[in-house]
């Protein structure tokens, strides 16, 4: 079946094959592939570095940062990705100056958040709140016994946590991480309607 349904669509001529060959051809279709995979690198990066900052506050015993990092997971799991890219992507139409509370600063978010920002901070983001319950999920695997000897070596918590904990939890934070490296991929074809030249918008175009 799977053979017939092959040759059915490569024989097909209302697939118009001439016509995809030689647009696949074109420079443009290169620079999207491009956009798509450095959109990917990229988004994942922020991601899992926030994920790891995310996942430590989640599991601190302050409950102000294990408040804040539940918000965020919650907040950022609990909307549309589509809907975060469009609000990055409109901020300046809220806040056209942003200055973080700090005297003398005065960033124009027009300049600022261009629409390859603007995907960025979306995905990202996103991505964060995702990845940091895979984080979570394997720094709790790790036996607490190995907290306890690392403390009882006159190790900080965070010199435990980097050179102690993470490295045993690689092993059930990896193989997740590929699988929303993989969503990630595809979910970089949201960014065609913030007219970012990624592999959709380009072939759209």
């Amino acid at each position: 079946l799977s053979v017939v349904f092959l040759v059915n669509v490569f024989t097909n001529p209302r697939f118009g094959w001439d016509v995809v060959w030689m647009f696949l051809r074109d420079v443009q279709i290169g620079r999207g592939i491009w956009a798509t995979l450095w959109l990917t690198v990229v988004c994942m990066a922020l991601g899992i570095v926030l994920a790891i900052i995310l996942a430590v506050m989640r599991l601190s015993e302050n409950p102000v940062l294990s408040t804040i990092a539940f918000g965020y997971v919650s907040f950022f799991r609990g909307t549309p990705v589509l809907v975060q890219l469009l609000f990055w992507f409109n901020l300046a139409a809220l806040y056209p100056v942003i200055s973080f509370g700090i005297p003398g600063v005065h960033l124009n978010a027009n300049e600022l958040i261009t629409p390859t920002m603007a995907a960025v901070l979306g995905l990202g983001l996103n991505e964060a709140a995702y990845m940091s319950e895979i984080v979570r999920a394997g720094i709790l695997s790790v036996d607490h016994g190995q907290f306890e000897a690392s403390t009882a070596l006159g190790l900080t918590r965070l010199q435990t946590m980097r050179k102690v904990v993470l490295p045993q939890a690689m092993r059930v934070i990896i193989p997740p991480t590929g699988n929303e490296t993989i969503g990630m991929l595809k979910t970089t074809s949201l960014v065609s309607v913030l007219a970012v030249p990624d592999l959709l918008y380009s072939s759209q175009l």
